[in-house]
């Protein structure tokens, strides 16, 4: 993470810190700022906020002026297809604008257990994060459990994926194909691969211990390559027996319901999230390369009439991440 993003991310989680009035427990930045993996200055900082209680964080923000949207609608739809998503703006984004997803310690310990909901969170959590700020040790102790936890059940999931001896690169790399495959997103096709490249470290420190304790549980054998070549620098591993016609079955399932509740949630976001046309279309100009011009009806009645250049947008994606 690169001195810029450390400051800015620091800044922000700062300052929500302060207008939560001890309602926020943990803040862990995910995404581009903390991979590297092109963010430029009007990249929003990526935060996921968790909370005691939601009614009592959002009480807070709306005192503050910060967060646009009614308690109550808030705390309402806290309860549907979780997490909420928000945009932190202080002094009117002039410092950098986080976009926060708000998540209580129930719904993310059942996002990252062993049968989720969907895959919104878990697909994110398992990648390298980067811990901003915890109210105590016992916080930050609790928190680390879960995405170590997270991390030591990707093999479960992602067993009916794996083909063949891998290793902990190898398992990380399938493993992006898998989730960003599992959301339709408007990003090159390439962009798993540079998420990839960009924590490949991350997944060799922690990917490895997986894979081991895999071995360990009679899941994985030891590859017959990697016995015969012990100068390999990784462990390379096969597993023990195919996956069940059941496995098979029941995480295709989890993913197909996965992206419906992704797909869904877009609309539950533009509820939430204050300002979220100019975001997306920033987000999208910033993949793309290219610049976006919104007619005044698609900036007046988007649900309306943005639904064409949405479409050409997903069917059109570039076939190379863009590189800065």
């Amino acid at each position: 993470m690169k001195d810029a993003s450390i400051s800015l991310a620091s800044e922000l989680a700062g300052a929500l810190v302060g207008i939560g009035a001890g309602s926020i427990r943990s803040i862990l930045l995910y995404g581009s700022h903390v991979l590297g993996a092109n963010p430029d200055r009007h990249s929003a900082v990526d935060f996921v906020v968790i909370v005691d209680e939601y009614r009592a964080f959002y009480a807070a923000l709306n005192e503050a002026g910060e967060l646009h949207r009614p308690t109550w609608l808030l705390s309402f739809m806290a309860g549907f297809l979780p997490p909420n998503a928000i945009a932190f703006a202080p002094d009117d984004g002039r410092n950098g604008i986080a976009k926060c997803i708000i998540v209580s310690r129930f719904h993310l310990e059942r996002a990252l257990g062993p049968d989720p909901p969907d895959h919104f969170l878990l697909g994110r959590l398992v990648q390298k994060v980067g811990p901003v700020y915890s109210v105590t040790v016992e916080d930050a102790e609790w928190v680390e459990q879960q995405l170590a936890s997270a991390r030591h059940g990707v093999l479960e999931w992602m067993k009916p994926y794996l083909d063949g001896p891998i290793d902990a690169e190898r398992l990380g790399r399938r493993m992006l194909e898998v989730c960003y495959g599992g959301e339709i997103r408007p990003e090159s096709r390439q962009r798993a691969n540079r998420i990839f490249e960009s924590q490949a470290g991350h997944f060799r420190e922690h990917f490895g211990l997986v894979l081991a304790r895999g071995a360990e549980r009679g899941v994985l054998v030891e590859s017959i390559h990697h016995e015969a070549d012990r100068t390999r620098a990784l462990a390379t591993y096969e597993l023990a027996r195919p996956a069940s016609a059941a496995s098979r079955r029941k995480w295709r399932r989890h993913f197909r319901k996965s992206k419906a509740r992704a797909t869904a949630r877009w609309f539950k976001h533009m509820a939430t999230f204050a300002n979220w046309l100019p975001y997306v279309v920033r987000k999208v100009e910033r993949h793309r390369g290219e610049r976006i011009e919104l007619t005044a009806l698609e900036r007046r009645l988007p649900l309306i009439f943005l639904w064409p250049r949405a479409i050409k947008v997903l069917l059109t994606r570039p076939p190379k991440e863009l590189s800065r």
